[in-house]
């Protein structure tokens, strides 16, 4: 279960500062960004606007030079991380099969063995994988293993679960199979935060939408406000499917 601040709310998950340069270039800066609550905050922008570089700093992946995160008041413990889910565009997984990554996860997060095993079986049938955990996971389809990693992933009941572009490359089926797991998260009350370019994926996930260019959000709001209202002229230019540089 999620740990709580006084009081039994859920802690926030916030930037503060954040500055990220490479090779002289300032690739991202944001004064502030708070995850909170539950539900699902897209983080959308042009290619190249610092989408993906921001989910891994608020996921610990990516130290800022400047700046920090933090959970609740504190800064993040190597204990907490754990509570942190994170599927990349291009799924990571162990030479085992389907059944084993995700007993594997389990494991090293404390699980019992019968446990853990009972819990991997459940995760890979919401998956609708079950028929397919004997089979090495690396020999599965592109859209089969996205399904997978994001499986393990929700296996861990993480506090946040971060979800960087995870049907980029998927055909429909599998991109509805993905989203489909992701509503049934939301909908089990988890917080969850996506990155995607495709602005009609956004349209039907987003709780919350956080737009980002050249490094720099320019606009935070409800979903609903910002498709039928954006307020800055890139994101109105972005949404007309103008070209963004």
């Amino acid at each position: 279960m999620p740990e709580a601040e006084e009081g039994g709310s859920i802690r926030p998950l916030t930037g503060q500062g954040l500055v990220v340069t490479r090779k002289g270039k300032r690739l991202l800066q944001v004064e502030r960004i708070t995850v909170t609550g539950q539900g699902l905050t897209v983080i959308m922008g042009p290619n190249g606007a610092g989408k993906s570089l921001l989910l891994r700093v608020l996921a610990g992946l990516v130290e800022p030079e400047r700046g920090r995160v933090l959970w609740g008041k504190d800064p993040p413990q190597r204990r907490r991380r754990t509570k942190l889910g994170y599927v990349f565009q291009k799924p990571v997984l162990f030479r085992r099969s389907a059944l084993g990554n995700v007993i594997y996860a389990l494991r090293a997060a404390g699980a019992g063995r019968g446990e853990a095993r009972d819990l991997a079986l459940q995760a890979l049938a919401a998956a609708r994988l079950d028929h397919l955990a004997k089979r090495p996971a690396r020999v599965l389809s592109g859209g089969e293993q996205q399904r997978l990693a994001l499986a393990r992933a929700l296996a861990l009941k993480p506090e946040v679960l971060f979800l960087d572009e995870p049907t980029a490359s998927l055909d429909p089926a599998s991109t509805l199979a993905i989203e489909q797991m992701i509503l049934r998260a939301r909908e089990a009350g988890m917080r969850l935060v996506l990155v995607t370019h495709d602005s009609g994926q956004a349209r039907r996930l987003a709780d919350f939408v956080v737009f980002l260019h050249q490094g720099r959000i320019l606009e935070e709001s409800p979903a609903e406000a910002f498709f039928a209202e954006p307020k800055s002229a890139e994101a109105r230019a972005y949404l007309a499917g103008e070209i963004l540089v």
